[in-house]
């Protein structure tokens, strides 16, 4: 948006202008919703918030050298000059329409990713794949909802030439929201399970949400689903190309290119983006240099001591994906630092369960069962366990259970807060 003028962005935006500055006179660099974040050359959107307005903050924005902002009519008045001022009735669907604007500027092509688990694994690694031989921007950190996306999509410099975003949902109706915004050439659903229950109530609910992307796709577009999910038969289009991917799928071998992993659910999302990136018209080859999100499964060696890092969040089906990784990968003693999983509805006991039994199962030698939840997956593993109350504690408790030569596996949903039991290994190792 570098080149564009105030009115254009307001255009775009669908606001109106209501004051241009000096540095009004071009366009903004990128966007941001944080004023503490705000550098020369941004765009401040002052949105709403639970405990306060961002509006409020739209001053300092512009004496901290903000290109201009863009907030509700009642903060448009009495601001520095020097930057343009916007405003809109609606900041965050004007900042949607001024995203969507910018997409259709930049001719970049555009992959959406979403799916119940790996979704955020397969989009690092569908940004990698097209890395190889053009302009990438991808989703950062958790840029995924209806207020990241667009912030992801307005980072997006000149010359872009594939964007690469991420989808998350936790009802109905927001994956079309974002699928509005983005206008995908491919839209990815990496899997469905059981998650968000409380809200969804099914497992066929999750995949209706999950379709709103399929529905989202603009006719000749591609789909790129799983190749034995039926759940997504009935929403499948006669209009889009439709391209599957696992075992019997018309991706269902990585061919000339090599991945840095072996496990199964990484290969399996490993082929979701091999099959986006051929729909993009990429054709990767060799070892991929990929560099995976934060707590999504990173393996931290520490001297003799092997930590995977899985606890940016968990469901049934990411839970036993770990679980089966950690069965076939270990060479030591296999230990399990396990945490609930969140927003599973009033089935979310039996879930807990059957993550136990599924431990048992597959030779979990230690586990270390996190809360209330927790306690329910080490009742029915049955096998040597030890409680704690919160992250805190089992922190400390892992630190005294583990051994040289242990694979110890973290993992829980993001309310657990288990980051802080690789952060106490990595420093009783390093102080050792």
């Amino acid at each position: 948006m570098r080149d564009w003028s105030a009115e254009r962005v307001a255009a775009a935006a669908g606001a109106t202008v209501a004051a241009v500055g000096i540095e009004g006179s071009r366009g903004p660099a990128r966007a941001t919703i944080d004023s503490r974040d705000v550098r020369p050359g941004d765009l401040f959107v002052g949105l709403p918030g639970t405990r306060t307005d961002g509006g409020r903050f739209a001053a300092r924005a512009l004496q901290d050298g903000a290109w201009g902002v863009l907030v509700t009519p009642g903060y448009a008045v009495d601001l520095p000059s020097g930057g343009a001022v916007l405003a809109a009735e609606d900041a965050l669907a004007a900042m949607q329409a001024l995203a969507r604007q910018w997409r259709r500027d930049l001719g970049a092509q555009v992959a959406g990713i979403t799916g119940s688990t790996g979704k955020t694994s397969t989009k690092d690694l569908l940004a990698a794949m097209l890395r190889q031989d053009r302009r990438v921007v991808a989703s950062e950190q958790n840029h995924n909802t209806e207020i990241g996306l667009p912030l992801a999509i307005l980072a997006a410099p000149p010359g872009t030439q594939a964007l690469v975003l991420e989808m998350a949902m936790r009802g109905s109706g927001q994956i079309a929201e974002l699928a509005a915004i983005a206008e995908p050439d491919v839209g990815v659903i990496v899997n469905v399970g059981p998650v968000h229950l409380e809200l969804l109530g099914t497992v066929q609910a999750v995949a209706g949400a999950k379709a709103e992307l399929l529905a989202g796709l603009r006719p000749g577009a591609t789909a790129v689903v799983p190749a034995d999910e039926p759940l997504l038969d009935a929403h499948r289009r006669s209009d889009l190309r439709t391209v599957t991917f696992g075992a019997g799928g018309d991706v269902s071998d990585l061919g000339a290119l090599e991945v840095p992993f072996d496990s199964a659910h990484m290969r399996s999302n490993a082929l979701a983006a091999l099959a986006a990136a051929r729909a993009l018209g990429a054709q990767p080859s060799g070892m991929l240099d990929v560099t995976l999100s934060a707590l999504r499964g990173q393996r931290i060696r520490l001297g003799s001591l092997l930590v995977i890092d899985d606890c940016y969040n968990a469901n049934p089906m990411s839970m036993r994906a770990a679980l089966d990784d950690l069965a076939a990968s270990a060479s030591g003693r296999r230990v399990a630092v396990l945490g609930a999983m969140l927003e599973l509805g009033a089935d979310e006991v039996r879930f807990h369960e059957e993550i136990g039994a599924h431990a048992a199962a597959g030779g979990l030698d230690l586990l270390v069962a996190v809360g209330p939840l927790g306690a329910h997956i080490g009742e029915a593993f049955g096998g040597e366990t030890h409680a704690a109350r919160d992250a805190q504690e089992a922190a400390a408790l892992v630190g005294e259970l583990v051994r040289p030569g242990d694979t110890v596996l973290v993992k829980g949903s993001r309310g657990v807060g288990l980051e802080v039991v690789a952060e106490h290994l990595r420093a009783a190792v390093a102080g050792a």
